[in-house]
């Protein structure tokens, strides 16, 4: 089943800007939480669906992808941007959108915003790679292997940085809630906002003894390799993600985010165009007059193509299928045949003497007729 459009899930125009489309957000994801939808598989889907939307949309690389791009663009399986969220990503990732100004949405949710286990947490930082490569690499698809040097969770104390179990207090300042609430008062009277607590930081906890691995951070430094799944088709300044495969979070949140930016390698015979590629061919002038067979290279190898007697400068060839894939659709572009007459730069005597004789000659006499197309023509032709 075709996935919907984000813009269509969230009831927004693709020009909505990010207030728009965090308060379209809201009233789906209250209008179908799972609290106010007990057993209701439909609403559950439903539920995710708008995160996964909200997820693209409310961030600017991910929408102007998507926006070019569409469903396409968000990756194919991997792991990639919008497969295989669960709720615990949802309720860690954008649970605090339903407060205001940081505090806990007490509406229905019963808990804290942005919390696990009651206590604040923070999404880990997203990490940026670029990925090289060719235009044979674009055309299949490709599994890259990288290693990426990343903060993992400690595995000695599992995240909390504490040295162990019996070397963590609740905060006393804020009773173990990672929020503090402060009555100000102003013109309009007394007003009472809430805040992380900025003894613990939003975790709840104090730690009384820290670990000797982590020194307390709850995160090391580490290497992981890992296997990208490239789509075919992907173009230069394309942006993939993985989820979860960034940076660990604080206080055991999820972790943030691979972007993985693409680029294309220059090629020995091609130049790219959309799906398309171009391959100058060079003739001397008696093949292009004669007319011969010549090979020219393709990216799965070489193929023998016709060149009619009479050729012109310009001429271009199409191989139909030949070209690169598209993220977007089905189907390939082409491949495009430009054919250059080689003018030799150095004559023998006797080279000399031959030109001579065929310069005098009537049809050598440059004659182009109505049906022959300038340059910006024919490329108007292929392009369009």
């Amino acid at each position: 089943m075709a996935k919907r459009d984000y813009y269509e899930i969230l009831g927004v125009s693709k020009s909505a800007d990010e207030k728009e489309i965090k308060k379209a957000y809201r009233k789906i994801a209250m209008k179908f939480h799972p609290d106010k939808n007990p057993d209701n598989k439909e609403a559950e889907e439903k539920f995710k669906e708008a995160a996964e939307a909200y997820e693209v949309l409310s961030d600017a690389d991910k929408k102007a992808r998507y926006d070019r791009f569409g469903h396409a663009g968000m990756g194919q399986g991997g792991g990639f941007s919008g497969n295989g969220m669960t709720m615990e990503d949802i309720f860690s990732q954008f649970g605090d959108i339903f407060g205001d100004s940081g505090s806990p949405f007490e509406t229905f949710f019963g808990g804290s915003g942005g919390t696990r286990g009651g206590r604040r947490v923070q999404k880990g930082s997203n990490l940026r790679i670029k990925v090289a490569l060719s235009l044979e690499e674009i055309e299949n698809g490709v599994t890259k292997k990288i290693k990426v040097k990343k903060q993992a969770s400690c595995k000695s104390c599992s995240g909390s940085g504490a040295k162990d179990s019996s070397s963590v207090k609740t905060c006393g300042t804020c009773g173990g809630s990672g929020y503090v609430r402060q009555i100000k008062s102003t013109f309009l009277g007394q007003m009472q906002t809430t805040a992380v607590c900025p003894t613990c930081t939003g975790s709840g906890n104090q730690i009384t003894a820290k670990c000797t691995s982590c020194k307390g951070e709850g995160r090391v430094y580490e290497d992981e390799k890992l296997e990208i799944e490239i789509p075919a088709g992907v173009e230069e300044g394309m942006q993939l993600s993985m989820r979860g495969k960034g940076n660990a979070g604080k206080h055991g949140g999820p972790a943030g985010d691979l972007l993985i930016n693409i680029e294309e390698k220059a090629h020995d015979h091609f130049a790219r165009e959309g799906k398309n590629i171009i391959h100058d061919l060079f003739l001397n002038f008696a093949d292009a007059a004669l007319g011969t067979s010549v090979e020219v290279p393709t990216l799965n190898g070489k193929v023998k193509i016709k060149i009619p007697a009479g050729t012109q400068a310009g001429k271009i060839f199409r191989l139909r299928g030949k070209g690169l894939p598209s993220v977007q659709s089905y189907g390939k572009g082409d491949q495009l045949i430009n054919v250059n007459i080689w003018t030799p730069k150095k004559l023998t005597p006797t080279e000399t003497k031959l030109m001579e004789e065929l310069r005098g000659l009537e049809n050598f006499k440059p004659n182009p007729g109505k049906s022959e197309k300038g340059f910006f023509e024919r490329m108007k032709d292929y392009f369009e």
